[in-house]
């Protein structure tokens, strides 16, 4: 694997429309990161290796997409202690009901920090975040970044 700052692993093809949103802004911040798909049930083994080979790459962050039982994020929050951020993907019967409350009730000590349903735009945001803390190029785009956002806003008054 490639040097990279974020690993985004989904649950299956079908979540790729929704985290190609996480995978633009990754890219529109120039941060290395690496798509996989890997499923907590059907291929636990290939998850735990991709997570070992992300954190040997220097993965700083994990953002986690599944859908129903979505355990996809807390299997990689047990194995790793680095941040993992988990989407919660509208699907089944619940439309992500499921997914959301089995992404944020995980067990004291183990925690998941968890965006909304479909939430891969701000699950990308809040990776950017967190490795803003070590990076000032970083730190100063988000700045602009939300800059341009409140004048998008103002701008709509004219």
């Amino acid at each position: 694997m490639d040097a990279i700052k974020v690993l985004i692993l989904m649950g299956s093809a079908s979540d790729r429309p929704i985290m190609q949103k996480a995978e633009a802004v990754l890219e529109s911040f120039n941060i290395p990161f690496k798509t996989l798909i890997r499923s907590a049930h059907r291929t636990p083994d290939a998850t735990v290796r991709a997570v070992r080979e992300a954190e040997a790459a220097g993965c700083a962050v994990f953002i986690c997409a599944a859908g129903m039982a979505a355990h996809l994020a807390g299997v990689v929050c047990a194995k790793t202690v680095r941040p993992v951020i988990g989407v919660p993907i509208a699907s089944g019967p619940l439309q992500g009901q499921d997914a959301l409350l089995s992404t944020v009730m995980m067990p004291p000590g183990l925690p998941v920090a968890t965006v909304g349903i479909n939430g891969a735009k701000n699950a990308a945001l809040l990776a950017v975040q967190i490795l803003a803390l070590q990076d000032d190029r970083l730190r100063q785009q988000l700045l602009q970044d939300r800059h341009a956002q409140a004048e998008a806003i103002l701008a709509a008054d004219s």
